[in-house]
């Protein structure tokens, strides 16, 4: 079916199909009987993302709390093989390169060698200084700085004076030199440090969220339908134990109207 064919045939069966709005998805977004396709979706990505959310609505009609629960995979597939989660995950792999976080987890990377750079400044005044432990000397004189701020904001912007004469100082960990130009190096170093380990603390987070995400049954079943459009051959090479459970669930009509897709 190409794009055309397929929207009348997801209509036919009582979808109300939009392709040119913003999505609530990134490309595309199923609630209830509605399927939703970003007018930003790459034409070669449309057929995919419509079969992708049409594979929620069918999943919808197995298991029609999935939504709220992201489904189960014993249900899906009828079975509780194993080997279909490795297989799936490999699917996702290949249909949605976000999946890996390459970018998210080169970032992670890049930040925690700022972290070794920032206590090798910290190691080369105070030795004995250890991430896990307490540092009593930067913590008895921040006690008395402003500074003391950025142990949990990168910037902040601090109201002082009295409610006739306020005044506003703005400072950063970016300008921490400047902002507190009596700091020690060390304790400069410090702050930086404690910054970077929250900038990847979110990183970290955002990569779960994503794998959170990724790793729901029902956007793993999605994806194995999206991938069986793209590349069917390559599809069942990685995925054999999966692909082949796919279709024979697929021709008992399982699936519902799934089958007359493919």
């Amino acid at each position: 079916m190409n794009k055309n064919e397929l929207v009348e045939y997801l209509k036919s069966l009582g979808l109300s199909v939009h392709t040119d709005t913003k999505a609530r998805g990134h490309q595309g977004f199923f609630i209830k009987n509605r399927i939703d396709i970003s007018k930003n979706t790459p034409e070669n990505r449309i057929v995919p993302t419509l079969l992708h959310e049409f594979a929620h609505y069918i999943h919808s009609k197995i298991e029609p709390n999935m939504i709220k629960t992201g489904g189960t995979l014993k249900i899906i597939f009828n079975s509780d093989n194993p080997a279909y989660l490795d297989e799936l995950k490999k699917v996702t792999a290949f249909v949605d390169e976000n999946y890996l976080c390459v970018r998210l987890l080169e970032h992670k990377e890049r930040v925690k060698t700022k972290i070794l750079e920032q206590e090798k400044i910290v190691k080369e005044f105070y030795p004995k200084f250890q991430r896990s432990k307490k540092f009593k000397e930067f913590d008895k004189y921040i006690k008395k700085s402003d500074a003391r701020y950025l142990l949990k904001y990168d910037k902040v912007k601090l109201l002082t004076g009295g409610f006739f004469s306020k005044r506003t100082r703005v400072f950063s960990v970016d300008g921490i030199e400047n902002d507190f130009c009596d700091m020690p190096k060390a304790f400069a170093a410090y702050i930086r440090l404690k910054s970077f380990q929250r900038k990847q603390a979110r990183i970290s987070a955002r990569i779960n969220r994503l794998k959170k995400y990724y790793e729901k049954p029902t956007e793993l079943f999605a994806r194995l339908v999206e991938g069986l459009y793209i590349d069917k051959e390559w599809v069942c090479a990685i995925a054999p134990n999966v692909s082949r459970q796919f279709f024979d669930l697929l021709n008992d009509g399982y699936y519902f109207e799934l089958k007359n897709v493919f």
